[in-house]
């Protein structure tokens, strides 16, 4: 929310889910979050224009995203939208929901057919799905998502993004290969932590844990390379993974160059190991070579 209020990219939405921080964040993370939006974003845009909108899209652990709102507004709603998360936080998301008409009638309007489902822990339309699910159980997860027309047959794509590195490596592991074995043309996309083990990392992991978060996946986050072993282990056929600094500098240079100009940023070096310390992973199983 901070990040969107000094301009480093539009969310209309985000404000009726996050009050605007009392403090101005640090520029490095704000940097961060930038590649990070844009780097996911460019994925899913890619997955959605080869699928030509045709396909579902799964938002594990979204908590409070605003990824459905934007892309109706780019008219890039894929055939059907679902998020994913404990009952508590899509509670409190259906709460926001149902109280802000700015985020209510894009899900009245793309909605058609029989009576819009809503209560406490689930919101069921045509095109967008909110279940509250814990991800640790992915018989459980099948089960609620099929209740609101998950189709198989459909290609997929999923997204967790800081999701599997609170599960241990063998829930993740668990989840990875249910998506592999669920779906016949499917693509994952992960961003969270890398390079862990160096000294950099290790502090991350005790001002975490200061803060009593503990990062129960935190060995898979180890390197690039055992960021995509899992992947690959788990059924995936192809898989790739980069560091977010390299991510940076792929992303467009004339918007890279705007948003540099926001804030002045003193510790380029802070910056550079922070971004390489989280990396986006990506693998696909694609039976009808899409």
């Amino acid at each position: 929310r901070f990040a969107v209020s000094v301009g480093y990219w539009k969310d209309p939405y985000i404000q009726y889910f996050v009050r605007q921080a009392k403090e101005r964040k640090a520029p490095e993370i704000n940097r961060g979050y930038y590649a990070r939006v844009h780097g996911v974003s460019y994925l899913i845009k890619a997955f959605l224009k080869k699928t030509e909108c045709n396909c579902q899209i799964v938002n594990l652990g979204a908590g409070m995203d605003t990824l459905f709102w934007r892309l109706k507004d780019e008219n890039l709603l894929p055939r059907k939208y679902f998020e994913v998360d404990f009952p508590m936080i899509v509670a409190r998301k259906i709460h926001n929901i149902k109280s802000k008409p700015p985020l209510s009638k894009p899900i009245m309007e793309s909605h058609s057919g029989d009576s819009l489902l809503i209560d406490s822990h689930s919101l069921d339309s045509s095109r967008y799905s909110i279940v509250g699910a814990d991800l640790r159980f992915s018989s459980d997860l099948e089960e609620k998502l099929k209740k609101h027309n998950l189709d198989v047959h459909l290609p997929t794509l999923l997204v967790a993004e800081c999701v599997l590195v609170y599960m241990t490596p063998q829930q993740s592991a668990n989840l990875l290969k249910w998506a592999a074995s669920t779906f016949p043309v499917v693509m994952f996309i992960n961003y969270e932590q890398v390079n862990m083990t160096d000294r950099f990392g290790q502090i991350m992991i005790e001002n975490l844990q200061r803060r009593q978060c503990n990062l129960a996946g935190v060995e898979v986050c180890r390197s690039l390379d055992s960021q995509r072993e899992r992947l690959l282990l788990n059924g995936w056929e192809t898989a790739r993974a980069i560091d977010m600094m390299k991510v940076y500098s792929f992303l467009p240079q004339a918007d890279v160059k705007r948003i540099e100009g926001l804030e002045f940023l003193d510790e380029k070096e802070l910056f550079e190991q922070l971004m390489q310390h989280y990396c986006i992973c990506w693998a696909s199983k694609d039976s009808s070579n899409l």
